[in-house]
């Protein structure tokens, strides 16, 4: 994915022989060397700009369609793994964001994907507010406190309003990737 966003680019990567190029602005470039980690499970392909989608079932059985077709595994099992963990309790964690997240057999390595839904839908969130914005993980059955942090770093880089408010506000997938990709490191401590 390109995209150009002030002068400079750098190219960032996206898991395992993946990598985008992105224009990050001056201070992305300077960042460039830091190890972007949450940015590293996201492929900017994995970025939905506009879901529409009617209820929580019908967005979580989207977004696991579209992570089965990415990992190549039954787009069923993601659901019931997505489904299993909302059964422990909510992943809508406030104002408007749920980080829906499992872990699945025999997936060789993390995988995210992130939407911005046209219209927000009922979560059963910990405020009660609808959800807008979803990241979700996909972490394999070995991965043991790797996984916590991943997802301790994204619930702290979406707790943040002003990026919140990025997201809500870009015009595209690409400018989602960018708002992600340069708060991810200052995100990351």
């Amino acid at each position: 994915m390109t995209a150009s966003k002030g002068p400079f680019t750098v190219i960032v990567q996206c898991g395992v022989n993946r990598g985008a190029t992105v224009g990050l602005g001056e201070a992305g470039a300077q960042r460039a060397g830091i190890q972007m980690e949450l940015i590293e499970l996201l492929n900017p392909d994995d970025v939905v700009p506009d879901l529409s989608v009617c209820s929580k079932r019908q967005l979580l059985e989207m977004l696991a369609a579209r992570a089965a077709e990415a990992l190549g595994v039954p787009a069923e099992r993601v659901f019931d793994v997505l489904m299993e963990r909302e059964s422990v309790g909510t992943t809508g964690i406030g104002r408007g964001v749920a980080i829906p997240h499992g872990r699945l057999a025999k997936l060789a390595r993390p995988h995210a994907l992130f939407a911005r839904l046209r219209e927000p839908v009922a979560f059963d969130s910990v405020d009660n507010r609808p959800v807008d914005l979803v990241f979700v993980l996909l972490a394999p059955d070995a991965m043991g406190a790797e996984h916590l942090n991943a997802l301790a770093r994204i619930s702290r880089l979406l707790r943040d309003n002003s990026i919140c408010e990025r997201l809500r506000q870009a015009a595209s997938a690409a400018d989602i990737y960018l708002t992600l990709a340069q708060a991810a490191p200052s995100q990351a401590a």
